[in-house]
């Protein structure tokens, strides 16, 4: 079965649209291809991912029903959590972020990439310009 790593930035897609149909286009494509693909995501996905649900329900662009809704969703989708980033963060992730300009959080995936040789599915130009650089393959975008 194919896997890629999954940025935060695709997922949120799923529930909150883009005002850029090419972005939405993609997000839209990676959520059909978990019918035969699985992701992996670094273990701060979660909480990442109910930081920007949370901020966008408190600016009242969601419900918490809306919230509640999209989690279970995404509990009932082939996301698997590499329990292995931690033990990155002070060495390699700290080296990616410094070599490429990102953020810590940014960084997880990108490291989780290289470590697993996952292609990339991301809507965050830093790291997909990181990632290029790197030379991790970016999902759905030469198939």
């Amino acid at each position: 079965m194919k896997r890629f790593v999954l940025d935060n930035s695709v997922a949120m897609r799923w529930l909150l649209e883009s005002p850029k149909k090419a972005d939405q286009k993609y997000a839209e494509l990676v959520l059909q291809s978990l019918v035969d693909a699985n992701a992996v995501v670094p273990h701060l996905w979660h909480i990442e991912a109910i930081s920007v649900l949370l901020a966008e329900e408190k600016r009242g662009g969601l419900q918490a029903a809306d919230v509640e809704r999209f989690i279970a969703q995404l509990e009932n989708l082939p996301i698997d959590v590499d329990h292995l980033t931690a033990h990155q963060a002070f060495s390699r992730t700290l080296s990616l972020s410094r070599a490429y300009k990102l953020s810590g959080y940014d960084s997880t995936y990108l490291e989780l990439a290289i470590r697993e040789g996952l292609p990339l599915a991301t809507l965050d130009k830093d790291l997909r310009k990181a990632a290029i650089k790197a030379d991790v393959e970016i999902y759905l975008v030469n198939d």
